[in-house]
């Protein structure tokens, strides 16, 4: 009796630790993820209805149904699918709490959506909410790491979090308050990426990927490395080919890092069909890429951004890139046609739709040979943009702004051919004559002679330079040109 009434207990004991709410990753579930994270929305819905069928108690499944729904909502920008889809952010999390408590991944989880929504909520300026999720997260991740300082996935977004936290613009300073006991610097954060990149060389990791672009973005806009940020994108796990996010990772890297060509390539073997969810900001890109290169053709992709996208952010730039298009082309009529839809089309919540707007408004055409040389710059044609300048001299321009943007596209464009002490006397030119203009050329001088300096491992003037920056108030881009000399000091001082 006492053997039957033992293994009766083995029994139940077996049964209920069996069928306790838990987080594992099984073979499925991990397809599910990768599913989620390529964009194909409807395979991975229908991974997650067999698992919650077949696995009714792992819990993991919510965490992955979040992905779903950020990226849903991050790339199409839509108010009222943001709306929708938010109310599922509560029940996620109230299902992940009744999981196993002893699993690392009982806090990670919930630290991530409120992540993933923190982002999502940048789309429609809902800043303090956004800076509570996050200071929620960090707290949450910090409580996980004194938990389980071996659960490498906690580091992921840790890392990122303690790089980002001291390069916050001044405009949301008051944010930095509700991120209360968080600290950190890029080196620190950069220190802790690479270690997860270090362990996954030896290691199953599955948040390889997210880890690797996430690294990647940080060494280009927080380290100024734009080669090493590069070589980074360059790994054999990132297939641009079956992933539309790695897609736009590695074009994203390219363009910014003077590679524009293989920017094109990469755009142009995108992943296609009915299983991926639609990205129309790649048809965007691939626009904006040809234009730099001045390419014939390159309004067919911007055309199909306006049409398709129903967001609300880089709408009036596509319109801007449009009029931009037709002007180098020569046709004034279609860029004055094109420009004014920057007046009532799409959101000023970015820069770029900002500036585009106040072009609109302002009614002035720009001029041509400084367009081209800025596109061309844009897309690292360093020795085209040269050719059409070389020819020019200050008195060639008649407005402040353009005499300010000669200057300062010379300055440029020396620098990023190694000519520093010629690109230090354009970007002193800029600054002298425009530190009190409205226009971010001044502004964007004082941050490339700081990061001249810093090349040349002087501290005090690189210094002097983005202090420089940030006391340069300019209409345009200022809280992104803040925040690079914010970084470049956090750099220097750690």
């Amino acid at each position: 009796m006492k053997k039957q009434y033992f293994l009766f207990i083995l029994f139940f004991l077996t049964s209920f630790f069996a069928n306790a709410k838990h987080f594992e990753f099984t073979p499925l579930a991990n397809e599910a993820y990768q599913k989620a994270m390529s964009l194909r929305f409807e395979e991975a819905k229908k991974d997650i209805e067999k698992i919650k069928r077949e696995d009714p108690e792992n819990q993991i499944v919510y965490f992955i149904e979040n992905y779903i729904d950020f990226f849903t909502v991050f790339i199409n920008e839509n108010k009222s699918e943001f709306k929708r889809l938010e109310k599922n952010k509560h029940p996620r999390l109230k299902q992940i709490r009744k999981g196993d408590k002893s699993s690392p991944y009982y806090l990670y989880c919930q630290a991530e959506i409120k992540l993933h929504w923190a982002l999502a909520r940048l789309k429609f300026e809902q800043y303090f909410n956004a800076f509570n999720e996050v200071s929620d997260a960090y707290h949450l991740l910090k409580r996980n790491q004194k938990k389980f300082p071996d659960f490498v996935a906690n580091k992921k977004s840790l890392g990122m979090l303690h790089a980002i936290v001291g390069t916050i613009p001044d405009k949301y300073k008051w944010g930095v308050k509700l991120l209360s006991g968080m600290t950190g610097n890029i080196k620190q954060g950069k220190r802790e990426i690479e270690e997860i990149l270090t362990y996954a060389q030896s290691h199953p990791f599955m948040f390889e990927e997210e880890t690797l672009v996430m690294y990647a973005f940080l060494v280009l806009h927080l380290k100024d490395d734009m080669d090493s940020a590069w070589n980074i994108i360059q790994n054999k796990k990132l297939n641009p080919s079956t992933n539309p996010l790695v897609c736009f990772a590695l074009a994203n890297i390219a363009i910014h890092t003077g590679r524009n060509n293989k920017a094109i390539e990469i755009l142009e073997n995108r992943p296609k069909g009915s299983q991926y969810a639609k990205f129309y900001f790649l048809d965007y890109m691939l626009g904006l890429a040809k234009l730099y290169r001045l390419d014939r053709g390159a309004d067919i992709y911007l055309k199909k951004y306006v049409e398709n996208f129903h967001g609300q952010n880089y709408i009036k730039e596509a319109y801007q890139k449009l009029a931009w298009y037709e002007l180098v082309r020569g046709n004034e009529i279609n860029y004055v046609h094109y420009i004014k839809f920057c007046k009532t089309e799409g959101a000023k919540i970015i820069g770029g739709d900002k500036n585009a707007e106040k072009e609109a408004k302002s009614e002035k055409i720009p001029n041509m040979v400084l367009l081209k040389a800025r596109l061309l710059f844009d897309g690292g044609y360093y020795d085209r943009a040269f050719k059409l300048l070389k020819k020019r001299t200050l008195a060639d321009f008649s407005t402040q702004k353009d005499q300010l943007e000669y200057a300062y596209r010379l300055g440029r464009l020396t620098h990023n051919t190694g000519k520093h002490d010629d690109a230090m006397m354009y970007y002193q030119t800029t600054i002298d004559r425009g530190k009190d203009a409205s226009y971010y050329f001044a502004c964007n001088a004082a941050l490339q002679i700081g990061r001249i300096y810093e090349f040349k491992k002087n501290k005090a003037k690189a210094k002097e330079f983005f202090k420089l920056c940030l006391s340069i108030k300019p209409d345009e881009y200022r809280n992104s040109l803040h925040q690079k000399a914010k970084a470049g000091l956090n750099r220097i001082n750690n």
